[in-house]
């Protein structure tokens, strides 16, 4: 299966988590995908730290304005009664704990739920940005990531050797070869889904963070 197709699966999964009513974050990278695929009879606001609410689907085309942007530099649409404002106010959105759940993409997930997602060091970076602000405010974090980087090595780990962004945040994983879930922030995490074709044999083989084995019936 191709990188874009990896991508789409766990962008389709992490759609599922969507609840009607939510107000929902995106992570720049693979979670602004999810706005293309919210599913059927979920109606939720999409926020943007940049200062955006209610945030549609990516642009045709046609549709493009370069005025509207998320905060990963991408244009957008706005949906009927989407509102605009400045940083701060959306920055007290998400540190009042106003925001239900947020997507993002990750470097780096430890065993007890540490996220590194901002920063490998010696590369040149802008800094955190809300990264950080998210992880601590924001009530569920759901991190969608490929499960090794291109080099081969978990992205799963006993510990981050990045920097952390957030330590014991992160509450669902998904990857391209499963999922993995936890029930709070002192339980461990457990593997409750394989991606088609995905043995258990193939994600032990890829991971070095200790997890259990709960796989759901589909």
């Amino acid at each position: 299966m191709s990188r874009e197709e990896n991508r789409l699966r766990i962008v389709r999964r992490a759609a599922r988590e969507l609840q009607d009513g939510f107000y929902v974050n995106l992570g720049i990278g693979i979670p602004t995908m999810v706005a293309n695929h919210v599913p059927d009879g979920i109606d939720i606001v999409l926020q943007s730290e940049n200062g955006l609410l209610g945030i549609g689907p990516f642009p045709s085309e046609a549709e493009v304005d370069a005025d509207l942007i998320n905060a990963g530099k991408q244009t957008v649409t706005i949906q009927d009664g989407g509102s605009f404002f400045g940083s701060h106010d959306s920055f007290a959105m998400i540190r009042g704990g106003h925001i239900n759940l947020a997507i993002l993409g990750a470097m780096q997930v430890s065993a007890t739920g540490d996220l590194a997602n901002w920063m490998i060091p010696g590369k040149m970076v802008k800094g955190m940005g809300g990264a950080m602000d998210l992880v601590a405010g924001v009530k569920k974090i759901i991190v969608v990531m490929d499960h090794t980087s291109k080099h081969g090595d978990p992205k799963f780990l006993p510990e981050c050797s990045l920097p952390l962004t957030g330590t014991n945040v992160v509450d669902m994983i998904i990857t391209n070869l499963g999922v993995f879930r936890r029930a709070d922030h002192d339980s461990p995490f457990q593997l409750i889904e394989l991606a088609p074709g995905v043995s258990e044999e193939d994600i032990a083989n890829s991971t070095t963070a200790k997890y259990e084995v709960a796989l759901e019936k589909a």
